[in-house]
């Protein structure tokens, strides 16, 4: 007699996750910090909540007429970051996203705040030396520092950039930052402020066969759809565009090697859309580019 249970539907992993890395094509991995955010605290809870609600969704998606049984993918669990130490984090999710790499796996993490993002690009960028991102939040993280602090989630994008350099920074859904900020994106980068669809659709043509890094802030979403955030800001697109978003990458040809879904901070949101609209955009990531 199995005296333990199913993992896959327990909610401790996200659903239907395999239990072994070695023949896993993708893994998902949790990122719980919020050391360094401005306002208000609480998307270290985002990845535990975001697996537990997983277990609500069905298994095919209708969109893109796959089910999660055919891609093969683990979920680590949550790197176990030492609490306040952001320096320190950031270098253990550089070190672990590194080992993904090496060892041929699409990763897919869970945030926590932005500032995780910038060591996996890091890591990306070493891994992909022509690598592209794409950037789909409401605000333009391109601060050099905030309130003092070179490491804030209001650093992660400025600091790739420095990596990068210019045009290989591809921001979507941008509707809040300094006007600095602004001067700086329109210069250096390729801003599409508001909207995130319909630019999309125009730049995905010029960039087949291009490796992409994707990171999305789940407050690129209206808080009327995704309240559940750390740094609202409302005039922001519907859960249904940003869905269409995913599918727009997954039937072009450019070929996306990575991925995080940060920012999702569940006490904010009592009636549980955000993380359940953050589980159902994993799931769509999964099977539109993990290949």
């Amino acid at each position: 007699m199995r005296m333990r249970f199913d993992e896959a539907y327990s909610g401790n992993v996200f659903i239907a996750s395999q239990p072994v890395y070695r023949e896993a094509q993708a893994v998902i991995y949790g990122m719980p910090m919020d050391f360094t955010v401005s306002f208000r605290p609480g998307a270290r809870f985002g990845p535990a909540r975001i697996r537990e609600v997983s277990v609500g969704l069905e298994e095919y998606s209708p969109y893109l007429d796959r089910e999660l049984s055919q891609v093969r993918y683990f979920d680590a669990g949550d790197i176990p970051l030492p609490f306040g130490n952001a320096a320190r984090s950031v270098e253990m999710i550089g070190d672990f996203v590194a080992k993904l790499l090496a060892d041929g796996k699409f990763p897919l993490g869970l945030g926590g705040e932005h500032l995780v993002s910038w060591p996996i690009i890091r890591e990306m960028a070493r891994a992909y030396p022509d690598l592209v991102v794409f950037h789909i939040d409401a605000h333009a993280d391109l601060r050099s520092e905030y309130e003092g602090e070179t490491y804030s989630h209001a650093t992660p994008i400025r600091k790739a950039l420095e990596l990068l350099g210019e045009g290989r920074i591809y921001q979507f859904g941008i509707r809040s930052g300094t006007r600095d900020e602004f001067r700086l994106a329109r210069e250096k980068l390729h801003l599409y402020p508001y909207e995130v669809l319909q630019p999309l659709k125009e730049v995905l043509p010029g960039l087949a066969g291009r490796p992409v890094y994707v990171t999305v802030d789940i407050d690129v979403v209206d808080p009327a759809f995704a309240p559940g955030t750390g740094t609202a800001e409302p005039g922001g697109i519907t859960s249904g565009e940003l869905l269409a978003a995913i599918h727009a990458i997954a039937r072009s040809d450019v070929r996306v090697v990575g991925a995080d879904i940060v920012e999702v901070a569940p006490i904010y949101d009592p009636t549980e859309q955000t993380p359940i609209l953050a589980a159902k955009l994993v799931r769509e990531m999964l099977l539109g580019w993990v290949r």
